[in-house]
């Protein structure tokens, strides 16, 4: 099986995260390291439009034999078209035979092998069509509210005044791992009745999309080398 790490250059929240220093190594070395202990995984992809991050990438053990065209790396553009336009290329033009795919986001520094590994062995005891990474919620998503221009508030789901105790535990997914078949993704889908969440502790659950994510991420890596 092989993994695909996304890694597009044009980042709003956090101009170069996927490349940024975090405690001396660039944010994606994590990803593909991780990724290289795998005892399922044969290989890293990297998919980005930036020769730097290709660079990179490489040098940390990924593969890259195409760079992405630039109407799959805009803010408006869809992973999910950039996965069936890699997966197409590499099966038409590289004598790829991929029905199985990972995809590792180099945004989830703290995910390690186990998670990789775990995520993997459920999706093939279970004959799954995809797994993908969720995270316990700790506050419920009935608490939630939309907010109007006047800054009124404007319920989302029918008014709860439940206690905390009383409300079903809900998840979300955090961006660290998912594995698809090729068929549900051509399909257009994540998810089907043959999907499965693998539940990722929160410890190690922080997406980075912006600075304070950074230097939260910082934070608990220091903490954990102590």
């Amino acid at each position: 099986m092989i993994a695909i790490v996304p890694a597009r250059s044009g980042s709003k929240g956090l101009p170069g995260k996927n490349i940024k220093d975090l405690l001396g190594k660039p944010m994606i070395a994590y990803t593909i390291e991780e990724a290289l202990k795998s005892k399922y995984i044969s290989e890293v992809i990297i998919s980005t439009d930036c020769k730097e991050i290709e660079n990179i990438a490489i040098s940390y053990g990924a593969k890259s034999l195409f760079l992405r065209p630039e109407h799959l790396a805009s803010d408006s553009s869809k992973a999910i078209d950039n996965f069936i336009y890699t997966v197409d290329k590499l099966n038409n033009e590289f004598n790829y035979h991929i029905e199985d795919f990972v995809v590792l986001q180099p945004t989830s520094p703290l995910r390690c092998v186990k998670d990789i590994d775990e995520a993997i062995k459920l999706f093939k005891e279970k004959n799954a069509d995809s797994v993908v990474s969720y995270t316990e919620e700790h506050h419920s998503i009935k608490w939630h509210k939309y907010i109007t221009v006047e800054g009124k508030f404007e319920n989302i789901f029918e008014e709860n005044l439940s206690n905390r105790q009383e409300i079903k535990k809900s998840y979300y997914p955090n961006g660290a791992v998912y594995v698809f078949k090729y068929k549900l993704i051509q399909q257009g889908q994540y998810y089907n009745n043959k999907s499965y969440a693998y539940i990722m502790p929160r410890s190690r659950s922080i997406d980075v999309d912006t600075i304070e994510d950074f230097e939260y991420i910082k934070f608990l890596m220091r903490n954990n080398n102590e």
